[in-house]
């Protein structure tokens, strides 16, 4: 996927141009404000997987003790590493 980066300014100017291009062209545009990176327009193609999604692939999945056991230690150890996003408004 393209990553674009361009001013607010010029995405309201625009409009219509970007949401073609992230619609045919699977561009992604990175909005920037000051100098500062303040929103996306992203591709709406995209798949996601929601917890729902999560619960209903691994309900349907049968794992072997041994490879559940595995699958656990790897959850933990990934939890270990991920951090919280930081609260804008505090």
């Amino acid at each position: 996927m393209k990553k674009t980066t361009i001013s607010v300014t010029e995405a309201a100017r625009n409009f219509a141009d970007c949401v073609n291009r992230a619609h045919y062209q699977n561009v992604t545009f990175v909005l920037i404000k000051n100098g500062v990176p303040v929103a996306r327009l992203v591709p709406d193609n995209e798949k996601v997987c929601t917890g729902r999604d999560l619960v209903e692939a691994l309900d349907r999945t049968e794992l072997t003790a041994e490879d559940a056991k595995a699958w656990r230690r790897d959850l933990q150890a990934a939890r270990k590493t991920l951090k919280a996003p930081a609260d804008k408004w505090r």
